[in-house]
């Protein structure tokens, strides 16, 4: 995925899938899990749009469509999204760079990374002070986790943005170290009662999907859920957009 496609890949798709629906629907928590998987699985966003192109064509032609019902969810889109990723992968096997290839520019600027650097920061902030009174040793690591983005922010201030991969990386590695603490130290309760609006909103489309893919989305969109329970934002320059 290039330049500013990579980290719009939510908007970008969002809006294809409003237009071919012909109407603007709010997304619900499991297309934006269906969305995440394809993102961490490294499906180019032309391979998605082509694939809800066929998904769309597919659906024209099924009953549903005939009895005036709209597709609604890009769980539909899943099986032809991964067919279109497939054959990207299939068309560039063998081949390599030709030539120099432009260098690319950074997607965002410096002042864009940090002013979304320290609105991660304040939210941090704000779920430990809520988190202090009752769960402290979790309030500290949403603590230190701000103190950890402060101080990459000051880097980048005096330094510049440089490699924005190896930015993502590192973003992403703190945000898997929040979701391993805030997994353990989420209530019973808690727990169950996510892992019941999951099977709730997947029982539709278990037939239709591999272990595989429900794995993947099942811990997306517990992950995603457990974050908004929390009050933590997201780190990933994924959501910058």
């Amino acid at each position: 995925m290039e330049g500013l496609n990579y980290f719009n890949y939510f908007t970008e798709i969002e809006e294809y899938f409003w237009r071919k629906r012909g109407a603007h629907v709010l997304v619900s928590p499991l297309d934006w899990a269906i969305v995440e998987t394809w993102q961490k699985a490294g499906i180019p966003l032309e391979a998605v749009l082509r694939g809800i192109d066929r998904a769309f064509e597919s659906y024209a032609r099924s009953r549903r469509a005939q009895a005036g019902r709209a597709l609604k969810s890009l769980v539909y889109c899943v099986d032809a999204v991964l067919d279109a990723a497939q054959e990207a992968r299939e068309a560039a096997a063998g081949t390599g760079p030709v030539g120099n290839e432009p260098e690319r520019a950074d997607p965002f600027s410096l002042e864009t990374i940090e002013a979304y650097m320290e609105s991660r920061i304040e939210k941090l902030r704000r779920a430990a002070a809520q988190a202090r009174s009752s769960q402290p040793d979790l309030a500290d690591r949403f603590q230190q986790t701000a103190d950890r983005l402060a101080q990459r922010r000051g880097i980048l201030a005096e330094t510049g943005v440089g490699d924005m991969e190896e930015l993502e990386r590192w973003l992403t590695v703190m945000e898997e170290k929040l979701t391993a603490s805030i997994t353990a130290a989420a209530p019973e309760e808690m727990m169950l009662e996510t892992r019941r609006e999951l099977d709730r909103v997947l029982a539709p489309y278990r037939r239709k999907m591999t272990a595989e893919q429900l794995g993947l989305l099942e811990r997306q969109y517990m992950q995603k859920r457990l974050f908004e329970r929390f009050g933590l934002p997201r780190l990933s320059l994924f959501y910058l957009a």
